[in-house]
């Protein structure tokens, strides 16, 4: 006899669902990732048709219907067009004739005499009562589940090719899940706190389930879509909550030096041409107080442009280097890494037992040999590199620090290869642009936040305005006047080539333009990313030496470039930016003393363009600009999550689910406690792209 099967009703395969052989079990796992009858539930439906039986009371020209009726005859009726007439009566007795003047031939096989049809349209009358080019369905009054697909709000679910081989289309997938869902012993245990579900006036998760499939109006779909929205983000946020709890299974090889007992910090302040910012010094004392504990820590520094994130990042490293510790600097592009290598060894002045490297892919090989044996054998403390960095052969002797610039251009998993470089070496993750505040306490809750919103003293507002093409003219006397003053300027495209698909100038074409025709006189230069790494540095050490006055490039200098004496931001084309974007290239200038400018070249006129153009002019807030942006785009654009570990929600949407999200947040902390079973649903939920969820 075999043995009883204990598996709870939803954790069993879907292969136990009538009518699901092989082939279609492998075609709902392989493309739908519907493995269980659990995950059969959790497939949603993508959009819904309301196909409510209405009242044949009122049946009148110009209401959209859905009916059951009854097949007396069909024709075909000839004239200016053919046409092909059904007369029908109604459940109440009423005359309806259906007409269809397109695939008249295919369709006059599919009726007969007393078949009962449901039909759903708009009304018009013609002769009497008619519908033109209706949907219908033709159902069998005796089958049971014959309203599944019509007579209801119906649910249409995503459905690709080898899915509907398999007849697993809407209706397939109608069927298989009102065979869960419809029977009377269906019952979904809760996996949510019970005081959190009172708390935000959930429904049963039984209830939400099959609401959420079979809703009986648009009210119960609406409660529905709001419990199970809370679930997702209830459960991503304990995952997000537990792994920041994990950072405690990690033991602290490498502790750092006491803020103000290291002297190569005391070094750098003294030959910083500025005064750090109070809130410059509140976060190296924080997070080097952190550090210094019994396990490895990791943070999220992010601040608005210019707000001296860099500076900062040293600041901590010196405390790890001067006890002989490794530290690691991550940029996403070699022209930003180059730039933080150029600034670090300013500040730095190369003294005492401070030892710099850089390592980006376009080191030859010999080179790059002997800087992989200085970077193994700790000669180098302080390891600026890019993506070569994440290698195989990349390794370190004694890593206490790893930092990331620009880090939502990684991965959580190249994070964690950077820290697995060393023995739990402490991580703080840059970011240059503002992340609000749902997404730091959803995505970046495994990150301690540090935030710097205070710029450096002495630096003035950047005027930003708009001007259309036909302000041109005016538009170059300003840039010839300030360059004559002997200040410098960048103008950004948006494309490298000119390209046959649009009509957007290219910065090659710009180039030879401005360079031949509109400023002869002055030394113009251009940068973009598909020149040599040489090329790209010959560039832009000739423009931070003032040797270039005008550089024309692309958004390749979008972050890290720091030129004080650049003072003219012109970006062409503005409304090919984001908002993210265009607040980053503004950011280019204004960094030194002098007033700067940022002019937005655009002369298209969608709500889009507007609303983004609108929002960058009229404020240089990054903070307010990120929540701008991320209503505009949703979180996982803004931050490029999508790529980078961010889980699909499947109903949850951080921009309009906002309250619901900091519900949850504030929920996880006061029911914190998982059960096995949850904590493994959420593993298989968010599996993809996570950080392994802690055991």
């Amino acid at each position: 006899m075999a043995a009883a099967d204990h598996t709870p009703p939803l954790k069993r395969p879907v292969s136990v669902l009538k009518g699901v052989g092989p082939a279609r079990e492998k075609a709902l796992t392989e493309e739908a990732g519907v493995a269980s009858v659990e995950d059969l539930l959790y497939y949603f439906p993508r959009r819904y048709i309301d196909r409510t039986l209405s009242d044949t009371t009122l049946l009148q020209a110009g209401r959209e219907v859905t009916l059951i009726c009854h097949v007396q005859n069909h024709y075909l009726a000839h004239g200016k067009r053919s046409r092909l007439v059904v007369q029908c009566r109604t459940l109440s007795g009423e005359g309806l004739s259906l007409v269809w003047f397109r695939g008249v031939q295919y369709l006059r096989k599919l009726f007969e005499p007393d078949q009962t049809l449901v039909v759903s349209g708009r009304l018009e009358y013609y002769q009497g009562l008619q519908i033109i080019h209706p949907d219908f369905e033709s159902i069998d009054p005796e089958d049971e589940q014959a309203l599944v697909h019509v007579g209801r709000i119906i649910p249409l679910y995503p459905s690709g090719e080898t899915l509907k081989k398999n007849h697993l289309d809407s209706r397939g997938f109608r069927r298989l899940i009102a065979a869960v869902v419809e029977d009377p012993e269906f019952v979904a245990p809760e996996i949510l706190p019970p005081r959190a579900g009172a708390r935000q006036n959930l429904l049963p998760r039984t209830n939400a389930l099959r609401n959420i499939h079979y809703p009986e109006n648009q009210a119960q779909l609406d409660e529905a879509r709001r419990t199970l929205k809370y679930e997702e983000l209830f459960l991503f946020s304990l995952m997000m909550y537990h792994k920041a709890l994990a950072r405690e299974r990690y033991a602290r090889e490498i502790t750092p030096l006491e803020f103000g007992r290291c002297r190569e910090y005391e070094a750098l302040l003294g030959r910083l041409p500025f005064q750090m910012t109070e809130e410059q010094l509140r976060a190296i004392r924080e997070i080097l107080g952190l550090c210094r504990g019994k396990h490895s820590e990791a943070f999220l520094l992010q601040g608005d442009v210019g707000s001296g994130k860099t500076v900062v990042a040293l600041a901590i490293a010196l405390h790890y280097m001067e006890t002989g510790a490794q530290v690691a600097l991550l940029a996403p592009t070699e022209v930003l890494a180059r730039q933080h290598y150029n600034t670090l060894s300013n500040m730095l002045g190369f003294e005492g037992a401070t030892r710099l490297e850089i390592l980006t892919g376009s080191d030859k090989k010999k080179s790059r040999a002997e800087k992989l044996e200085r970077i193994q054998d700790g000669s180098a403390l302080l390891v600026v590199g890019t993506h070569s960095l994440l290698e195989d052969e990349v390794a370190f002797q004694r890593l206490g620090l790893v930092i990331i610039d620009e880090q939502h251009r990684f991965g959580v998993g190249q994070r964690e290869t950077m820290r697995q470089k060393g023995v739990n070496p402490d991580a703080i993750a840059m970011t240059a642009t503002p992340i609000p505040r749902t997404l730091c306490l959803t995505e970046f809750a495994d990150l301690r936040l540090v935030t710097l919103r205070e710029k450096p003293a002495g630096r003035k507002p950047i005027q930003t305005m708009r001007l259309g093409e036909d302000r041109r003219a005016a538009l170059y006397k300003s840039i010839r006047k300030r360059v004559s003053e002997g200040r410098q300027c960048y103008i950004v495209y948006p494309l490298i080539a000119e390209s046959e698909k649009s009509d957007l100038r290219a910065a090659t074409d710009a180039f030879t333009e401005l360079s031949q025709t509109v400023f002869p006189d002055f030394r113009v230069a251009l940068l973009h990313g598909r020149l040599k790494s040489a090329e790209k540095e010959i560039v832009m050490n000739e423009f931070r030496q003032g040797r270039v006055q005008i550089l024309v490039t692309t958004s390749v200098i979008e972050v890290g470039v720091d030129v004080p004496n650049a003072t003219v931001m012109v970006i062409e084309h503005a409304e090919r930016f984001g908002i993210s974007q265009l607040h980053q290239l503004r950011g280019r200038v204004g960094r030194g003393s002098e007033e700067s400018f940022c002019v937005l070249v655009s002369d298209a006129d969608s709500e889009d363009s507007e609303e983004r153009l609108s929002a960058v002019a009229g404020s240089e807030d990054g903070f307010h600009l990120a929540e701008v942006d991320m209503r505009l785009r949703g979180p996982g654009e803004l931050l490029g999550l999508r790529q980078h570990g961010l889980p699909g929600f499947k109903l949850a949407d951080l921009v309009h689910d906002r309250e619901l999200a900091e519900a949850a947040y504030r929920d996880v902390r006061e029911f914190p406690d998982a059960p096995p079973e949850v904590r493994e649903m959420i593993r298989r939920r968010f599996e993809q792209g996570i950080v392994i969820f802690p055991n």
